[in-house]
């Protein structure tokens, strides 16, 4: 997975429309609205979640090795990298986010990445916990 935080993963942009997916991916193999009230299209290799404006939210896909920029890391390394180069990180529902890299992840779930847009940071600091000064 090649990750420019914020701005594409890949090469998806975070300004992808759903019907601009259809266009490219064709139907998605599941479809539904999720637990926290985002539009989920689910290609089983990615899952892709927009607000019901069509403002694309997340996208979460195997990473066993994420490219960030020039720098590899494996999905095992992740939340020891993410620890050593983002000081606002903070944990939430299970969840190691990253504010700096625009990433979420389960460290005991590999090897699932989520990638987040900018704007949908607020919604994962106020999911529970204190959050990061």
């Amino acid at each position: 997975m090649t990750l420019e935080p914020f701005e594409r993963v890949d090469d998806t942009p975070f300004t992808l429309s759903p019907a601009a997916l259809l266009r490219e991916r064709g139907k998605p193999l599941r479809a539904g609205r999720n637990g926290i009230g985002l539009n989920e299209m689910d290609y089983c290799d990615v899952v892709y979640r927009f607000q019901d404006s069509g403002r694309l939210e997340e996208i979460t896909r195997q990473a066993r090795i994420l490219n960030l920029g020039n720098v590899i890391i494996p999905f095992a390394r992740l939340a020891a990298f993410v620890g050593a180069h983002d000081p606002m990180a903070f944990e939430r529902s299970g969840f190691l986010v990253s504010p700096k890299f625009g990433l979420a992840f389960d460290p005991s779930q590999p090897c699932w990445v989520t990638a987040l847009a900018r704007h949908c940071l607020p919604q994962w600091r106020a999911l529970g916990g204190s959050a990061p000064p």
